[in-house]
């Protein structure tokens, strides 16, 4: 019986060892609850393979993150490109190899949610739904957003019109004076080449849920081997911080709004042309 009392008084205290070890920490562990989705879990498991894409695939050469602010409501503002959508994984791999402390929340086309699978995985890495009820609430938090002002536009340019900018459309304006964030304009310069887009099936795009199919000179004719990109040299560009001033002597109208948005695609279009003269070769 003696024995039998120093049996149990160790494994009582090892189960009570064990439920505080593994029972406690777990619950602790869990995950805020997110409104549109993000699961901090899957991103931090997702994000190594990002990073081979951006380290050894693509090696992106980052600079000016320092421009970015590190609290209160920020609106990144990039450049669109690439036929699916790499630069916004890029561009927060970026951010994370600058040791920024929160991760970006980037805004995605509504047909999006159309496709198969990537909706689920694109809310859970952080993504959200593009509109501006969605962007209101992200910045009422002082979340750090990312927004690609072309739209599908953008996506979907052709080889012959790349890294010329298509109009911005002027939501993201409304949104950096109702919550007085700064704009951070974003340059991306390699993506246009991953995806040589040649065509755009509209047709089948539309049967799938998509604005278009891509044709590029290896989709569809390889197949699946198609879809993989080509291992282009990427530079990514963080420009300083656009603070906007509401006009003084002008109503806030769709005019005022477009001319500002038109200032703010000119200044990433000049760190676009900047960053072409600067490399040496797409690859």
């Amino acid at each position: 019986m003696v024995d039998g009392k120093r049996k149990l008084a160790v494994v009582k205290p090892t189960r009570t060892v064990v439920r505080r070890r593994i029972i406690k920490p777990r619950s602790r562990r869990r995950p805020v609850s997110d409104e549109f989705g993000l699961d901090p879990e899957f991103r931090a498991r997702a994000m190594p393979l990002f990073r081979v894409l951006y380290e050894k695939y693509w090696r992106v050469d980052a600079r000016g993150a320092r421009h970015v602010p590190k609290s209160g409501p920020v609106i990144l503002v990039s450049n669109h490109s690439g036929a699916l959508p790499f630069d916004a994984t890029m561009i927060a791999c970026a951010l994370e190899e600058a040791r920024y402390p929160r991760p970006p929340r980037f805004l995605y086309d509504r047909f999006v949610e159309n496709l198969p699978w990537i909706p689920s995985f694109y809310k859970k890495a952080g993504g959200v739904v593009a509109s501006h009820e969605n962007a209101a609430r992200l910045l009422e938090k002082e979340e750090l957003i990312g927004l690609f002002p072309e739209g599908v536009s953008g996506l979907s340019k052709l080889y012959s019109e790349r890294y010329v900018l298509q109009p911005f459309s002027g939501g993201f304006i409304r949104l950096a004076l109702r919550f007085g964030a700064p704009i951070v304009p974003v340059a991306v310069v390699g993506a246009e080449e991953i995806y040589p887009l040649v065509g755009r099936l509209k047709g089948l795009g539309k049967l799938m849920g998509a604005p278009y199919l891509p044709v590029t000179p290896f989709f569809p004719l390889l197949g699946p081997l198609g879809l993989i990109p080509l291992p282009t040299k990427w530079q990514i560009r963080f420009g300083k911080p656009i603070v906007l001033a509401p006009p003084a002597h002008l109503r806030l109208d769709g005019t005022a709004v477009r001319a500002m948005a038109e200032q703010v695609r000119r200044r990433v279009q000049t760190m676009i042309r900047a960053l072409l003269l600067e490399r040496e070769s797409v690859f």
